[in-house]
């Protein structure tokens, strides 16, 4: 693996992915985990975790986190220009036709089109995760009561993801563990 290899895979990845970051976690999974076994599974679910909770989009995130993993900063540079890029060279291509094609009822069909198949895409990538996030009855009841605070009670997920590091952290000192 070197870094041209990286830079090809998460571009390939950028510029195949419809429906932002979460529809990419799978593809990056099959490539990096499954496919090039450049890291494991287990790794692979704690580096979402990760950026998931960090500010920013999930899949560049991965990226990166990934690319660091790898390589360092070196892999974090390639990684991260190569999940970004295809997004920046459509958006500015499609800038440039935008007001030629805003309203075109063609247009509106085809985004109508491609939803449904980015919500199963992010589907199947969080029933993917959580088969390998060793979930039990608690963490099903944990996950029903954050999706209730945030849909119903409308918390913001900041606090949630703040509660949770807090309580984490605590877990992990009384089992007598040091930070």
């Amino acid at each position: 693996m070197n870094a041209l290899d990286l830079f090809i895979t998460f571009f390939k990845i950028g510029a195949f992915t419809l429906g932002g970051g979460y529809a990419m976690i799978p593809l990056i999974e099959r490539e990096v985990v499954d496919k090039r076994k450049w890291i494991g599974r287990e790794e692979f679910l704690d580096l979402v975790a990760v950026a998931q909770a960090s500010p920013g989009p999930i899949a560049v995130n991965t990226a990166v986190f990934v690319g660091y993993k790898l390589m360092g900063i070196k892999g974090v540079i390639f990684s991260g220009l190569g999940s970004v890029l295809p997004s920046f060279i459509i958006i500015v291509l499609i800038a440039a036709v935008f007001t030629e094609i805003k309203n075109s009822p063609t247009i509106e069909k085809i985004f109508l089109g491609i939803r449904p198949v980015v919500a199963g895409m992010i589907f199947a990538s969080v029933f993917r995760l959580g088969k390998s996030a060793k979930i039990n009855r608690i963490s099903i009841i944990f996950v029903l009561l954050v999706a209730v605070s945030i849909w119903i009670f409308k918390i913001t997920p900041i606090y949630i993801i703040l509660l949770s590091i807090i309580v984490g952290s605590l877990r992990y000192l009384t089992r007598g563990n040091k930070i």
